[in-house]
């Protein structure tokens, strides 16, 4: 076969893999590609430039944006538009009309900067926390103090009240005294004996404000346990947005960062009518550092009350209000004092984040401590609650705040992206928005508007102009996990109930800053690593879930649309609801197979414990277990409990099988679709993976498709296992169909590789594009980066694109020719005979072009982009001023004042050799 020959079969393997009815790749919306959260700074936005960046980020590859408004630029304050207001809202009318006509889709926070509040919330609406004051009183002794709040700060508020008075003498005998303190604070009660104490419970304010908050969404933070203050603050949206929703598709509200906020008017009342009993005599142990069994009981029904009130009073009415506006709505639940699966259940698009950098074992990926924030480590099962309550409720979407604080500033690669997104999707979120993008004006020079805590996904970004390769991974990605539906086979149970029972603290976060406390050190989070690396795919599930859950079709199921699961387990735990073991016993009953890690040991909270705790002992005395080899087995009804310590020989004895892909090391993600199923299959081991592996679903076809260019082919299969080839860094996508379709060409496998050809004759390097000023072009002996040649001052200092270009001639015949990039700072553009051959951007960096070479003399263009970092620390080093804002400014990674001035010249360019590698597939 001739070289023009293989060229040709090349090309025409190019065209017909992209027939629309050859392809399998699903047909990707614009929520497939990523969104980016959108920052506008102090809402200084107008129609032009709104259009020009609208335009710039859709020719990159976004589908869509996230406005948050925040704090604005010195200087530009007659630019400012005030939230909400008709200047406003026609700025946000024009927005998502050109967006949709970019096939772009808008979603808006409600509220500026975090956590929600602004002008709108009143004293009476503001966050609400308990302030507890002690008196000493004695028998017989006339009390002549006042019981009136001392705290100054509160003093001027018409809002604060004495809510609960209970005295306990050393005997502790109890008197709840709130009915015998007057209105000015004068206490009508003495002891007849002994020394009391009394707890003084008042409503106060946390007196919080929103934070990095824009013009005109200044004030106090949101009480988001109130049913009246979620309707008032809404109700200013009302009025800006009268009956339309503005072409917004989702509205957007943050993490929980109310600090302090433990209280709220009428919690008392609240707390009977859902715990059964008065709180009034035992506030003690609620608000002291009691440790007894009593305290735990006490604290966990308050921590389950301020749980339902953020539930019912905040976020289902945020859905329904969003539901009003033919709306959507997004909601981030970590940090609230909430069971975070039904919060996140409660919402149409429950959103996680992920905050630091992760330590990846692939080879050659840059990971600088200097650079990173080593105490914030994002972590997988942390994100599995935000999916978790997706896919068992059948929420299509589930997205992720992505990449905050990835490294430090400026010293973002796009290959560093590529393996945190990986992580993400391997937790089953399928719907990345970036964090972020700033909206900068046309007149603001280099490097343009700058949010203080983002990886800077920004058009000024000096590697912006191969960006569109890391989004359009994502989309292929996106388009794959936003199809069907998932697949995993096991659910188990969050025991919410042993965090609530803990003696320690009052309010209790569910923070993504503090797992090491409340997630890391459980025996349910031990389950979850050890099953998840043994191939074993599951979700979470909260007590209300069960109490939802049906026996159908031989699976456990919560919602219609919503995930089939084979099996529960009860990890090992100390307090569980009888109620919620009578569900459990229910599905048994009805066929369902569950797993006991061991046995209930108690009821949670106070209200009747011992005889609920009767009820527990009776309702599992009910299950008649059997020993079964090293565990205990019980047919319950049509079902089977099993008990026993070892979770995963309990799952072999019920023949749910793991997945062995996994031992090779390979992580992965599986979805059903209507015909077969998905394999997500990610490499993030040092070593290459060329190996048959297998999988518990083959079907009759088996395709490969590589989400890094779209390549697809049918794969080599053999018994149970399918043949993979995956570098270091690498992932792939594997469907698995029940039909046939004879139109797909074959994967192309590569079986061998003949000598390299090294590229190590003269390059010519120049510039395009950057700043502050282009270095010398020059013809170099040896390639290198530009930044080696010291002696040109403006090669330390540019951020930019740099142009390497050669001529080789190509004798060999191949079936393809693969360019390897030893090093590179850090992403490019490869032209070949002057036609776009791709980008490399992500690791290994190498690319396929034998499709534009031809026989003899050939060019090759490498157009290398390096990081913002050099052009910054110029600009620190001459007192360039670039970073001028309102509020916090502009930090550096451990949140001090930011300064490059002393940062080491970032390499830029190419280094090492360049291989161009025959390679022949197998036929």
């Amino acid at each position: 076969m001739k070289f023009r020959n293989i060229i040709k079969f090349s090309v025409l393997c190019f065209a017909f893999g992209n027939l629309s009815a050859q392809n399998p790749w699903p047909n990707a919306t614009n929520t497939a590609q990523p969104w980016t959260r959108w920052w506008w700074m102090g809402s200084a936005v107008d129609e032009n430039g709104l259009d020009k960046q609208l335009t710039t980020l859709s020719k990159a590859g976004f589908g869509g944006v996230e406005i948050v408004p925040i704090y604005g630029a010195k200087g530009f304050e007659n630019r400012y538009l005030n939230y909400l207001s008709p200047e406003w809202m026609k700025t946000l009318q024009f927005t998502t009309t050109k967006a949709k006509s970019l096939n772009m889709g808008v979603d808006m926070a409600v509220g500026t900067g975090w956590p929600i509040g602004g002008p709108q919330v009143i004293e009476q609406d503001a966050a609400t926390k308990m302030i507890v004051q002690t008196y000493d009183i004695q028998a017989n002794e006339k009390f002549s103090d006042k019981i009136v709040l001392k705290d100054e700060k509160q003093k001027n508020l018409k809002t604060v009240k004495l809510d609960i008075i209970t005295a306990y003498n050393d005997k502790n005998e109890v008197v709840v005294l709130t009915d015998k303190v007057s209105q000015d604070g004068t206490l009508n009660w003495k002891p007849i004996s002994g020394k009391w104490v009394m707890y003084a419970v008042f409503t106060g304010k946390t007196l919080q404000k929103v934070k990095r908050a824009a013009p005109g969404g200044e004030g106090y933070t949101l009480d988001h346990f109130s049913p009246d203050a979620t309707k008032d603050y809404l109700r200013s949206f009302d009025k800006a947005f009268g009956n339309s929703n503005y072409g917004i598709r989702s509205f957007f509200n943050d993490s929980y960062e109310v600090y302090n906020a433990d209280w709220t008017a009428g919690f008392k009342d609240e707390f009977k009518k859902r715990r059964g009993y008065d709180l009034s005599p035992y506030i003690k142990y609620l608000v002291s550092d009691n440790e007894s069994e009593i305290a735990g009981r006490i604290k966990s029904d308050y921590r389950e009350t301020m749980s339902e009130l953020i539930l019912h009073n905040f976020t289902e009415k945020f859905t329904n209000w969003a539901h009003s506006k033919n709306s959507n709505n997004t909601n981030q639940a970590h940090g609230s004092p909430g069971n975070l699966l039904d919060l996140y259940a409660a919402v149409d698009i429950p959103e996680s984040e992920t905050f630091g950098s992760t330590k990846f074992d692939i080879e050659g990926l840059k990971r600088n401590v200097e650079d990173i924030n080593t105490k914030e480590v994002p972590d997988i099962n942390m994100l599995k609650f935000a999916s978790s309550a997706a896919n068992v409720m059948g929420k299509r979407l589930i997205s992720n705040e992505s990449f905050t604080w990835l490294t430090e500033h400026f010293k973002t690669s796009w290959s560093q992206v590529k393996p945190e997104a990986e992580q993400i999707f391997l937790s089953g979120i399928n719907h990345i928005f970036y964090h972020g993008t700033t909206y900068t004006p046309a007149d603001v020079q280099f490097p343009g508007w700058l949010f203080y805590a983002s990886t800077n996904f920004v058009p000024e970004n000096s590697l912006w102009p191969n960006i569109k390769g890391l989004n359009s991974y994502i989309e292929r990605t996106q388009s794959v996990l936003q199809n069907g539906k998932s697949d995993n086979e096991i659910l188990m149970y969050w025991p919410v109930y042993d965090q609530w029972a803990s003696p320690k603290g009052k309010d209790m976060t569910f923070k993504i800053h503090n797992i090491e406390k409340w997630l890391h050190p459980t025996i349910f989070y031990e389950n979850l690593e050890k099953l998840g690396k043994s191939g074993y795919s599951l979700d979470m599930i909260s007590d209300q879930m069960i109490s939802e859950a049906k026996f159908e079709n031989q699976n456990i199921q919560v919602a219609k649309g919503g995930g089939s699961y084979k099996v529960l387990i009860i990890p090992q735990l100390n307090y569980f609801s009888e109620s919620t073991l009578k569900n459990i016993l229910h599905l048994a009953q009805n066929g369902a197979s569950v797993i006991f890690q061991s046995e209930p040991k108690d009821v949670p909270g106070f209200f009747e414990f011992e005889k609920r705790r009767t009820e527990l002992q009776s309702l599992w005395n009910q299950i008649q277990f059997h020993q079964a080899g090293n565990l205990k087995s019980s047919t319950f009804g049509k079902g089977k409990i099993v008990l026993t310590s070892d979770v995963e020989k309990a799952l072999e004895y019920l023949n749910i099988e793991r997945e062995k892909l996994t031992d090779t090391g390979l992580k992965f993600w599986r979805r059903n679709f209507d015909g077969g199923k998905y394999y997500y299959i990610v490499n993030h081991t040092s070593k290459e993976i060329n190996q048959n592996i297998p999988l518990n679903f083959i079907g009759k076809q088996v395709a490969l498709m590589n989400p890094e260019n779209g390549d697809f082919g049918l794969a080599e299969t053999q018994n149970n296992s399918v043949r993979v080839k995956l570098k270091s860094g690498q992932s792939l996508f594997i469907k698995v169909s029940e039909t046939l379709d004879n139109s797909i060409p074959k994967w192309k496998y590569i079986e061998k590789t003949d000598a390299p050809i090294v590229l190590n004759q003269p390059w010519q390097l120049t510039f395009k594009v950057g700043g502050p000023e282009f270095p010398k072009s020059r013809i170099l002996t040896k390639l290198q980066p530009w930044t080696n040649f010291t002696e040109d001052a403006s090669t330390q200092s540019f951020s930019g694109t740099g142009i390497y270009t050669t001529s080789f001639k190509v004798k060999k015949r191949a079936d393809d020719f693969v360019l390897k990039l030893d090093k590179l700072y850090e992403s490019a553009k490869v032209i070949v005979n002057g036609q776009d051959a791709g980008i490399v951007w992500s690791i290994p960096f190498e690319i396929n072009i034998g499709k534009y070479l031809k026989k003899g003399k050939n060019t090759i263009q490498i157009e290398v982009s390096n990081l913002m970092a050099n052009r910054i620390r110029y600009m620190d080093q001459h007192k360039i001023q670039w970073r001028n804002y309102h509020e916090i400014n502009f930090v550096n990674i451990d949140y001090k004042p930011f300064d490059a001035s002393n940062w080491k010249v970032q390499p830029s360019g190419l280094d090492g050799e360049i291989q161009l590698i025959p390679v022949y597939f197998s036929k």
